[in-house]
């Protein structure tokens, strides 16, 4: 029995072993030496395991008596985390390295939360989901904190571990709530008394609490607090991680708690999620117009992308989960190509990341600017673009759930943060003549861009497959 579970939890268990095993061999070698190999490595490793991910048994299997669940959704959940994991590795080491400031942990923290994250998408149990979530949260708080000669990085990591212990006290109160309840913490035990008439006060009040502990991990309104803050003052490399896999995982987490525990509660959560989305979506789309930092810029337009994310599960329909998988997917491609952008933003060989230093900079680099708009464009879902489709079916989710008030505001609060974005591009290409950023770092970020960027074009014909796949994934979770 064991060994057929290992079998199920093979990926995790190899990328757990490796990261351990280079951890352990690190520190009695040359340590930070060894960084950019183990980068390399890790990233290798992280590539090979969605690859294994992704053509492995389709069916779908559970392991550890129903608390860990290998299925269809949580593979293509899994898929996305790690490939936007070794994207981001790739695109640190040499932004890193040039300035002395990768140390060896940084890849195998990675790899590390990155197991946490393939946990959360798979738990059938609330004690499973509470081990994954703290394993990514514990990793992010420390790579989120790791210039240690930076005040700005040390207080990024402090305020995100201190808000992240709040999290989790709401997760756990939630449980033991839903735990006292239900008498389980099992997803397929609470379902089941759920749908015997045991739908207490008691029960929903640790549904909220529980959905409120997971919300602040995608940043969602009103527990956004963090997120700008970190996101500025954590290093780039370190931001773009947070902006790529962590919010699949959280995403899959909500989406894995709530449909596989209180699937037939959805007329109850439906109606918290559709209110934080409403919140995400427009809070996300006004902050973010003042702001001149590009960092913080990219943290209100994640809120704002968590919104809509959230308005595809907030229909409570196959569709919805289908509609959200689509989205989270070219999210994370958008994101990886502008990240890249930002990494290669530089002044006298020194990053910066204010907005203003992107005047005229279609003049000094045209190919990075013409990239860097068509990322823009799909951000703000402007068609043909990618970005359109990943908003169109969120809002097409809604529409046919009934929630059409949800549908408008998110159409009027993707028109309001089109300004943010656009007015990047108007800087770009008719900004005031400056002595403003350059681009530098290695090509491999210029790859990134141009990639990321051709795809946000190119998707337009069949989104790559990932509509099919998306659908398969959405009909494992909802039966």
């Amino acid at each position: 029995m064991i060994q057929g579970d290992l079998s199920i939890i093979l990926p995790e268990v190899v990328l757990s072993v490796y990261a351990m095993a280079a951890l352990i061999g690190a520190v009695y070698t040359s340590k930070d030496k060894l960084a950019p190999t183990l980068t390399w490595a890790t990233a290798a490793l992280m590539a090979a395991m969605a690859v294994w991910t992704a053509t492995g048994d389709a069916s779908a299997r559970t392991a550890f008596g129903g608390m860990f669940i290998d299925d269809g959704f949580a593979r293509f959940a899994k898929v996305a985390i790690l490939l936007g994991g070794a994207s981001v590795l790739v695109m640190s080491q040499d932004y890193l390295s040039r300035r002395d400031a990768l140390p060896f942990e940084f890849p195998l923290l990675v790899a590390l939360s990155t197991v946490g994250m393939m946990v959360m998408v798979s738990a059938g149990d609330l004690i499973a989901l509470y081990m994954g979530l703290e394993l990514q949260s514990l990793s992010l708080y420390v790579i989120a904190s790791m210039r240690r000669d930076s005040v700005r990085s040390t207080e990024a990591g402090l305020k995100y571990f201190v808000l992240g212990a709040l999290s989790s006290g709401l997760l756990l109160f939630g449980s033991s709530l839903i735990y006292g309840y239900a008498g389980t913490t099992s997803f397929a035990g609470i379902v089941e008394a759920a749908q015997h008439g045991h739908v207490s006060l008691g029960l929903l009040f640790g549904l909220v609490l529980l959905i409120s502990g997971m919300t602040f991990k995608i940043s969602a309104v009103p527990f956004h607090m963090w997120t700008p803050d970190v996101y500025e003052g954590a290093p780039t490399p370190v931001t773009a991680f947070f902006a790529t896999a962590p919010k699949v995982a959280a995403m899959g987490m909500i989406a894995r708690a709530l449909f596989e525990a209180f699937g037939g509660m959805s007329s109850d959560w439906g109606q918290v999620l559709a209110l934080l989305a409403f919140l995400s979506m427009v809070l996300g789309a006004v902050a973010g117009i003042g702001q001149r930092d590009i960092k913080r810029l990219m943290a209100y337009s994640s809120i704002t992308h968590m919104g809509f994310a959230l308005m595809g599960l907030a229909a409570g329909t196959q569709f919805g989960v289908q509609a959200m998988l689509i989205y989270m997917a070219i999210y994370v491609t958008m994101n990886v190509g502008t990240f890249a952008f930002i990494l290669s933003m530089e002044k006298d060989g020194e990053p910066v990341t204010e907005i203003d230093s992107l005047n005229l900079y279609a003049q000094r680099e045209p190919g990075r600017a013409l990239a860097m708009l068509l990322l823009l464009f799909s951000l703000a879902g402007v068609p043909p673009l990618l970005g359109f489709f990943g908003k169109f079916y969120v809002l097409r989710a809604a529409l046919d759930a009934g929630l059409v008030w949800l549908a408008v505001a998110g159409a009027l609060a993707s028109v309001v943060a089109a300004f943010y974005y656009l007015r990047i591009v108007f800087y770009m290409y008719f900004g005031k003549e400056t002595d403003g950023a350059v681009a530098g770092g290695s090509p491999v970020l210029w790859v990134f861009l141009a990639v990321a960027a051709a795809i946000n074009v190119l998707g337009v014909i069949n989104l790559f497959g990932v509509e099919g796949a998306a659908a398969f994934a959405a009909g494992a979770l909802v039966q």
